[in-house]
């Protein structure tokens, strides 16, 4: 692997943006809290996370702008969050992924199922202790604690969600068994050999290299013991000579903060090279469902299974689109929303344009499951 560049982390900077930018809106949830943002730490968010997509479209891309994006890969990862975790929540939920849906399963219970099912899978057991990267703001770590009785540390570079998480888990009185821990996945601070397992679910896509992301899972976790991760991947049918295909991955990357996703087999070498044995690994969204994994974004309602459904798959229709960001876009006009809260929500819908479009393709997949184990010699 070629040596990956790393950046310097400064948790004393970053706590003090969180605490500039999100202080007011901590206490409030969804909608309200994309109010109560500072204008100007929104403003300086917005601008340090679009510097790296103005300009650079999918038609004059180069390497040269994809290792700019990688060499602030933490920078910019971090900015996405601060800018979306509202929108996410306010849209999607407290866990930020995708599922398998089975016949008439609604959408909150199918993205339980997805992390029960990674899970059993990896075999997690009572009183373990597991890694969360890349946690969000620990809908997942909260689902599987409760699931299969393990204790989880979750490791996120953005404060916000950091807060979030820990708020939530109090809420639910999982405090007990949930902590979570602010770092650069790149460079994890823990000491070798700390974890029974270690599971992401649709983070490690904002690495740099994956191989990179990998051989610190290798490093953390104790001999013997397991990783399991729901990972996004373009398809290897994936061609980047095809200017289509090259801007449905560039629309998933700009709208979902990923500066460098690479395709299946890319994967799979990285997981090997890192000095894991891959016992299993399968494209989920490969299998035959009742609905397609991007069913939800695909604005058919025909398919929801329950007037909760109906009411969480509305706000992603195009329609529900459309006047979601023209109220912002109203709002922003009067000085309520802070300027960039609009073109953030855009950059999320055209995402969700190019995620549907890679899924109805066979180009993309955010379900390809790994499941390794770190040998016991």
């Amino acid at each position: 692997m070629a040596p990956i560049a790393l950046e310097n982390e400064d948790h004393s900077r970053d706590a003090a943006f969180n605490k500039a930018m999100h202080g007011k809106s901590v206490d409030s949830k969804g909608f309200r809290s994309m109010l109560n943002k500072d204008h100007d730490a929104h403003k300086a968010a917005t601008d340090e996370y679009f510097k790296h997509w103005d300009n650079k479209s999918a038609g004059t891309e180069t390497v040269e702008v994809r290792e700019a994006r990688k060499a602030e890969y933490a920078t910019l990862t971090r900015q996405y969050y601060n800018l979306a975790t509202d929108l996410y929540e306010y849209g999607w939920g407290g866990s930020f992924h995708f599922c398998r849906f089975a016949y008439g399963e609604g959408f909150h219970r199918a993205i339980a199922r997805h992390e029960h099912y990674l899970a059993h899978t990896m075999g997690l057991r009572q009183g373990m202790k597991v890694l969360d990267v890349g946690c969000g703001v620990g809908g997942p770590a909260r689902e599987i604690a409760k699931f299969a009785g393990v204790n989880i540390v979750g490791l996120n570079n953005n404060d916000y969600q950091i807060e979030r998480a820990g708020k939530y888990a109090a809420q639910e009185g999982l405090s007990d068994h949930l902590s979570f821990s602010k770092g650069d996945f790149m460079q994890m601070s823990f000491p070798a050999e700390t974890f029974d397992a270690v599971y992401a679910i649709e983070a490690t896509v904002h690495a740099p290299s994956l191989e990179g992301v990998y051989s610190q899972i290798f490093r953390v976790l104790k001999p013997g013991g397991v990783f399991g991760v729901y990972e996004w991947f373009m398809t290897d049918r994936y061609d980047n000579d095809n200017p289509h295909h090259r801007e449905v991955r560039l629309g998933i990357e700009q709208g979902d903060g990923i500066s460098n996703m690479v395709r299946v087999s890319e994967g799979l070498e990285a997981i090997k090279a890192a000095g894991f044995e891959l016992e299993m690994h399968e494209d989920l969204a490969d299998r035959t469902d009742a609905r397609p994994w991007y069913y939800p974004l695909d604005g058919d309602l025909r398919m929801a299974s329950s007037l909760g459904d109906v009411l969480t798959i509305a706000r992603m229709t195009r329609i529900g689109r459309f006047l979601a960001h023209n109220a912002v876009g109203g709002l922003e006009r009067i000085g309520i929303a802070p300027k960039g809260t609009k073109r953030t929500a855009d950059s999320l819908g055209y995402a969700a344009d190019c995620l549907v479009a890679g899924g109805k393709e066979k180009l993309f997949t955010p379900m390809y499951l790994m499941i390794a184990r770190k040998p016991k010699a």
